[in-house]
């Protein structure tokens, strides 16, 4: 019997001790059950499980021609299912995923590799406005390991940074970091300029779960981070930007402009230009405020497919797209010569992540908020200028450079590299 039978045969027959999570063995036992050769048809699995389960839904997935696996929900009856994706290229199993979920809200999630073996779990705990507030960490036997991560925690409190003011519209921020805390705006009371326009509450918390609530994407922090290093007189406004609603992003600005925000920070976009339209028209409506956004990372010509709010024209917007060391476009980013204004150089910049580690970012991302650091340290040289001035000034400062950068951008190759910081 090998390791994968072995593991198998625990799963399927050992039986529950007492007091153990009955979910627990009902996870496990999925586990079990999606590893069995050859696979068992949907129906099969459900009866498997529980006797009354039924199979909701079976669907491959393929890519072209090819199938590389298969997702399947399993109904268990009282509001209950499991939400179940075997990845299989080439026919060999390498990952499973299942999701635990009582109606639409997610409750627990199992990964377990190719040997069937439980690599990783974890549980959303609940507040009572029914929000998630945490993500717990289960260990392989699918118990608590004491570890835990905050989803929605309160603000810090600290002093007004004073400086430049900077609005930063992302995922969040981890303002739990004290690097972060300390460099971000406050009223005279004390309390974050910040807000929420995602869950609308006055925590901007650097958290984005549209892939996984259970491991939810970590973007705000490692921006703002560079804006931080990269220009000391910042006095930033974090906001989390409204997924559910764009429409939000008007009276995000408007915000932001109340309390004198200068230059506003967007790295993030999508192919549609109709949920960008309160944005284009928050430009339009503040032409003293300068508005510097990502190009995105796509690998495409925006000048032919383009992804918003980068392809708006407007005259206090600055396009940014991440460049190599020769100042052509970086691998995966977007380029555009009607598009793009500035290629700037966003290959593994240093960062700060989500939990305080240093570490190296890449992509327009990343680009784009060391062109918000140059219009900082600009601006305090020059606190009188508009953002025409700073506009015109940031770009007299990139050339055109021979190769395709000089075709796939406006202005060319901005070498912050070679500025004085």
């Amino acid at each position: 019997m090998n390791y994968r039978q072995i593991i198998l045969a625990v799963l399927l027959f050992a039986p529950v001790s007492a007091g153990a999570e009955p979910v627990a063995a009902l996870l496990k036992k999925a586990v079990a059950l999606v590893c069995v050769e050859p696979p068992l048809a949907a129906d099969a699995m459900a009866q498997a499980l529980s006797k009354d389960a039924r199979a909701a839904s079976d669907e491959p997935l393929t890519m072209g021609e090819q199938k590389f696996g298969w997702r399947r929900q399993i109904i268990l009856g009282g509001g209950r299912r499991l939400d179940i994706t075997r990845l299989e290229p080439w026919g060999v199993l390498r990952r499973i995923e299942i999701q635990y979920r009582t109606g639409e809200r997610p409750e627990i999630m199992v990964i377990a590799d190719g040997d069937c073996a439980i690599t990783a779990a974890r549980r959303l705990r609940y507040g009572a406005d029914g929000r998630a507030e945490s993500i717990e960490m289960l260990g392989p036997d699918l118990t608590p390991t004491g570890d835990s991560e905050p989803l929605n925690p309160a603000v810090p409190p600290a002093d007004d940074p004073g400086g430049i003011t900077v609005a930063l519209i992302d995922s969040g921020v981890n303002y739990l970091l004290p690097e972060i805390n300390r460099r971000l705006a406050r009223d005279g009371a004390g309390k974050l300029l910040g807000y929420d326009y995602w869950d609308m509450d006055d925590r901007p918390y650097d958290a984005n779960p549209a892939r996984s609530p259970f491991f939810p994407q970590r973007h705000g922090t490692r921006v703002a981070s560079v804006i931080l290093a990269e220009a000391r007189a910042t006095r930033l406004i974090p906001y989390r930007y409204p997924r559910p609603d764009l429409s939000r992003l008007k009276a995000l600005v408007g915000d932001a402009v109340a309390h004198g925000a200068r230059i506003v920070n967007l790295a993030m976009g999508s192919n549609k230009s109709e949920p960008w339209r309160a944005f284009a028209e928050a430009m339009a409506e503040n032409p003293d405020v300068l508005f510097v956004v990502s190009a995105g990372n796509d690998g495409r010509d925006l000048d032919r497919r383009p992804v918003y709010p980068a392809a708006f024209r407007a005259d206090n917007m600055l396009v940014i797209t991440s460049a190599d060391g020769f100042g052509d476009p970086a691998r995966g980013s977007n380029w555009g010569r009607a598009t793009v204004d500035l290629l700037v150089p966003g290959e593994r910049v240093p960062v700060i992540d989500f939990f305080g580690q240093a570490a190296f970012a890449s992509g327009a991302s990343f680009a784009a908020p060391r062109v918000t650091a140059l219009a900082v340290r600009l601006l305090e040289a020059n606190p009188l200028w508009t953002a025409p001035d700073l506009k015109a000034a940031i770009i007299a400062r990139a050339r055109l450079v021979d190769g395709a950068g000089r075709l796939t951008s406006r202005y060319g190759f901005l070498d912050l590299d070679a500025l004085p910081q």
